[in-house]
C-alpha cells in the first residue's frame, strides 16, 4: 500500500534464485507484447520441485483466472481479535474470504504461522507479506532504512550477514508451514517500484538482484517448496523492474483509487509473462459488474485491513461476496477430484541399529498410499520411498559407525502421476552403533593392569572385568570418549584377569552400544 495510505503490514520474506551471469540492466519489459484482452496464463510454476499441494493450488489459480476472482482479506492483530476483519465480512455478507492475508511484521512469525495453519485447516488459502527493515522489525524500519546496496548485496559484509539473519527467521517460519502442508502465496518486497520502501530505494537493477538472491536462498538453500512467488508492483507498474519469468509465479499491482486497477492490468498483461495477475491490495471494492465491464477479472482481490474494510459500501460488499464470479471460503475446491490429504505421520521413539545401518519406525496413516522418508544431512533429503502403506519401517545402510542421524517421514497419496504429501513428522534422532573396540596393547605390574585400545567414534567406553567367583562380566568403569587407556589397580599378584571393552553412543532416548571387544587375558607379575 502507498506510503500515504499504509497503517502497517506486509513485506515478504522471500526467495530469489541466483543473480549469476545475467545482466539485470539488460532485462527490458515487454509492454507492447500483448493486449489485456489477449492475455492467457501458461500454468508453469517457477520451482520445478514445488510440492504437490503447491502445484495443485497454482493450478487452481490458473484454472480460475479470467473466469472467477478469489476473495481475500488482510488481517490486523491490534483490534481485539485477529479475526476483526473476518467477523465484519461474515456479518455483512454471510460468507468468509477464500484467502487470508497475513504479515510477518514485527517478528510475528509464531503468530502468523499459527493463524495460517488454522485458516488452511478450514480449507482456505494463505498469502503472507512482510513489512520489515533490512534487519527485521516493522513498518517504520521498512520506510526509513536506506541501505548501501554495494555492501548489502556483497556476501561476507556485516550488512549482508545482518540481512541474511533476518531472512533466516522468515524462512524457518515458512518451513514450519511447509511441514504442516500449508502452501503460501508469498509476496515479498511489495510495491517495490514505488520506491518508498527500502527494497526499492536502490533502483531497478538492485531490486532484481535482491529478489533473485532471496528466491535462490529460499528455494535452493532452505528447500521451501511450498511457496508461490507473488511479484507485487505498485499501481504505477514501472518498466525494467521485472526479475524474470523463472523467478516468480504471479504478478500483480495495487491501488487505493476505488477503481478496478485497469491501467495496471493492461501494463501487467502487456508483459506477456503467462503468470496470473493479482489485485493484491485495494481499499473500496468496485462492483463485480465493473470488473467484468473493464475486462480485468483478477486472480484475486485483497481488501486492506481496519478502516478500509469498515468503509466499504455494505450493500456492494454483500453483492461481491455473493456473486457467482467471486470464490469464498466455502467454495474453495482445490482437490475436488483427488483423495483426501493424509494425516501427519507419528514417529515411534524406538529404533534399532548396527554399526553401519539404522532402522526407524512410525505409525501407519489411514488412507495413505505410501511413505517418503527423509534424512537430514545439511538439508532434508529423501532416502527412501515406501510404496506399501502397510510397511511402517525403513532400514538405511551404508552409514558411519557411532554417528547420529535425524529422520522424518511423510505419508502420501497417489493423484494421477503425482504424489500428494501430508504433513511431515517430527524428527527422530537415531544413531548407529560404534565400531567394535580393539584392545591394542597391555602393560602390567604386581597389582595393576593397563589397557590400551584404538579410538572409535562414540560418546564413551564401558570396561568390564570377568569375575571368577560370580562367573559373570562386571562393569568396573565408564570412560569418556577422549580416553584410549585405563589402569585397573588393587589386583592380586601372579593372577590372570580377563577384560573387555565396549563403546557406546548417547542418543535422545538412551545409548546404543557396539559389540564387545575380544576378551583380553592378562597375568599380573609375581
Amino acid at each position: 500500500m502507498k506510503r500515504s495510505k499504509i497503517l502497517a503490514l506486509v513485506c515478504a520474506a522471500v526467495m530469489s534464485v541466483s543473480a549469476a551471469a545475467v545482466s539485470v540492466s539488460a532485462l527490458t519489459e515487454r509492454y507492447s507484447a500483448a493486449s489485456a484482452a489477449d492475455y492467457v496464463v501458461d500454468g508453469v510454476i517457477s520451482n520445478p520441485n514445488a510440492d504437490s499441494e503447491t502445484k495443485a493450488v497454482y493450478k487452481y489459480l490458473c484454472d480460475n483466472f479470467g473466469s472467477n476472482m478469489i476473495s481475500c482479506q488482510m488481517e490486523s492483530t491490534w483490534m481485539g481479535s485477529p479475526d476483526y476483519e473476518m467477523n465484519i465480512i461474515q456479518k455483512e455478507t454471510g460468507r468468509l474470504p477464500a484467502m487470508r492475508g497475513l504479515d510477518f511484521m514485527n517478528d510475528d512469525f509464531d503468530g502468523v504461522v499459527k493463524r495460517a495453519i488454522e485458516w488452511h485447516s478450514k480449507g482456505g488459502l494463505v498469502t503472507i507479506c512482510w513489512h520489515c527493515g533490512v534487519n527485521g522489525k516493522g513498518y517504520t524500519e521498512s520506510l526509513n532504512d536506506n541501505p548501501d546496496y554495494s555492501k548489502l548485496l556483497t556476501e561476507g559484509t556485516k550488512e549482508y550477514e545482518g540481512m541474511m539473519a533476518s531472512w533466516d527467521k522468515a524462512a524457518k517460519a515458512l518451513q514450519k508451514l511447509q511441514d504442516e502442508g500449508v502452501t503460501v502465496l508469498w509476496r515479498p518486497f511489495h510495491e517495490f517500484d514505488g520506491q518508498w520502501f527500502w527494497w526499492g530505494k536502490g533502483g531497478a537493477d538492485n531490486f532484481i538482484k535482491l529478489w533473485r538472491l532471496m528466491y535462490d536462498k529460499f528455494t535452493n538453500e532452505y528447500k521451501l517448496n511450498n511457496l508461490i512467488w507473488v511479484l507485487g508492483y505498485s499501481g504505477e507498474v514501472k518498466q525494467n523492474w521485472y526479475p524474470g519469468d523463472e523467478y516468480c509465479d504471479v504478478i500483480g499491482s495495487d491501488t487505493y483509487d476505488n477503481s478496478t486497477n485497469l491501467r495496471a492490468w493492461k501494463k501487467l498483461a502487456a508483459l506477456n509473462t503467462g503468470k496470473p495477475l493479482a489485485f493484491h491490495e485495494c481499499g473500496n471494492l468496485p462492483s463485480v459488474e465493473k470488473f467484468e465491464s473493464d475486462g480485468d477479472l483478477w486472480s484475486w482481490f485483497m481488501v486492506w485491513h481496519t478502516d478500509y474494510i469498515v468503509n466499504n459500501n455494505k450493500a456492494n460488499l454483500k453483492e461481491v461476496y455473493n456473486s457467482d464470479k467471486v470464490i469464498t471460503l466455502d467454495e474453495v475446491d482445490i482437490h475436488s477430484e483427488v483423495k483426501q490429504i493424509p494425516a501427519k505421520v507419528q514417529m515411534q521413539d524406538k529404533f534399532t541399529s548396527t554399526d553401519s545401518a539404522v532402522r526407524v519406525n512410525w505409525n501407519a496413516v489411514k488412507g495413505a498410499d505410501g511413505y517418503i522418508v527423509y534424512r537430514f544431512d545439511d538439508f532434508w533429503g529423501t532416502v527412501g520411498t515406501i510404496e506399501d502403506p502397510s510397511v511402517t519401517t525403513l532400514r538405511e545402510g551404508g552409514l558411519e559407525p557411532g554417528k547420529e542421524y535425524k529422520y522424518r517421514v511423510a505419508a502420501y497419496i497417489e493423484n494421477g502421476d503425482e504424489k500428494q504429501l501430508g504433513a511431515v513428522s517430527e524428527a527422530i534422532t537415531a544413531a548407529t552403533k560404534p565400531s567394535k573396540v580393539k584392545i591394542t596393547s597391555t602393560s602390567k605390574s604386581r597389582t595393576a593392569v593397563r589397557l590400551n585400545w584404538k579410538k572409535v567414534s562414540c560418546s564413551g567406553y564401558k570396561i568390564q572385568q570377568y569375575s571368577s567367583s560370580t562367573k559373570k562380566w562386571e562393569t568396573i568403569k565408564l570412560i569418556s570418549a577422549d580416553k584410549t587407556t585405563y589402569r585397573i589397580s588393587k589386583l592380586r599378584s601372579n593372577k590372570t584377569y580377563k577384560f573387555r571393552i565396549q563403546a557406546y553412543k548417547k542418543t535422545g532416548t538412551g545409548k546404543t552400544y557396539s559389540a564387545w571387544s575380544d576378551a583380553k587375558s592378562v597375568k599380573t607379575k609375581k
